[in-house]
């Protein structure tokens, strides 16, 4: 599927979307070695993160964030190590799972069971965080590494040394308000944002944590209005319009009302659009995306995205990253 739409130049992040200085491809099958060549960590931020999303809806900038951490040959999803290789890349916002162990402990865990990514077996919610911490990660073809699971108090550290921005998902067997306690002990209110999948969700959020940012489904108006309504506070929402169907009225209306738009092109292999997106080995469909007003790409394929999509330095700089 091809996208097209006449609309204003992007004024793409180059710390976000992809440094237009760069010129460096995009590895086909990176090894766990890369891991050791870290970028330095960027300064302070000089806006506050409402500030910084503000920013780049009205510079027509897009941050690109990398689902279940950015996963790639040899670096498995949800690991630190794994964010900090496409953080050394230019990627800035990463999309991670947020489980907690048998005793209490809140970790980097997508499923339900450890089988799939780890070198275990068996239940998230029947394992002790000791036993957890002992286990390798296995990345996405299957290989296994020398990754641990990591604590989501080492990722928010990371984050809060490099100014990486971390997209939190609540998995079932923890709580917000557990999440949103190790945030604050973290001092990482300003590189956090939570996901929710339904109003009630974003309510519970809001009254825990109304300074956080969040990302809740709203495709115009009603739905933001709905939102403030149940205590969301409009400049630290971010609308969220789906998976499949790029809704570029949508984009409009939430811009409209001063709130920023968010699209996935992730999903199942052979069903998500990036797969589609990048068949034809360009990748142009994102800087229409981009192009259409979109300020967040949640994706399955952040380097190529970047590579895609156009950089600004300016941009970057004038929105704090």
């Amino acid at each position: 599927m091809k996208i097209s739409r006449l609309s204003p130049l992007i004024l793409g992040l180059g710390l976000l979307a992809a440094c237009s200085e760069s010129t460096e491809p995009v590895a086909p099958a990176p090894t766990p070695a890369d891991a050791e060549q870290t970028a330095t960590p960027d300064p302070v931020y000089r806006l506050s993160l409402p500030e910084t999303f503000d920013c780049l809806r009205e510079a027509g900038g897009v941050a690109i964030a990398a689902h279940r951490g950015g996963p790639y040959p040899g670096f498995p999803e949800n690991a630190i190590e794994t964010m900090q290789y496409g953080y050394d890349r230019g990627v800035r916002v990463f999309e991670i799972d947020i489980a907690e162990s048998q005793d209490g402990v809140l970790f980097l865990m997508h499923d339900r069971t450890l089988t799939r990514t780890t070198t275990g077996d068996g239940f998230v919610a029947e394992w002790d965080w000791a036993d957890i911490e002992e286990l390798r990660l296995v990345d996405n073809e299957g290989s296994r590494t020398g990754f641990s699971i990591p604590s989501l108090d080492d990722a928010l550290a990371w984050a809060v040394e490099y100014n990486a921005i971390v997209e939190l998902d609540k998995k079932p067997t923890t709580s917000y308000s557990n999440i949103i306690e190790a945030v604050r002990n973290a001092g990482a209110e300003n590189n956090v944002i939570l996901i929710s999948y339904n109003d009630d969700q974003a309510e519970e959020i809001a009254r825990i944590a109304p300074d956080l940012m969040m990302t809740a489904s709203a495709f115009g108006e009603r739905d933001i209005i709905n939102l403030l309504d149940r205590g969301v506070v409009k400049d630290r929402l971010i609308a969220w319009t789906g998976t499949r169907d790029p809704d570029f009225a949508a984009w409009d209306r939430v811009r409209e009302e001063g709130v920023e738009a968010a699209f996935g092109t992730l999903g199942r292999p052979g069903e998500r659009l990036d797969d589609e997106f990048l068949a034809d080995g360009n990748g142009s469909e994102y800087q229409a995306l981009a192009d259409a007003g979109l300020t967040l790409i949640a994706t399955d394929a952040p380097l190529e995205v970047a590579e895609a999509i156009d950089g600004d330095e300016i941009a970057s700089e004038k929105c704090g990253l």
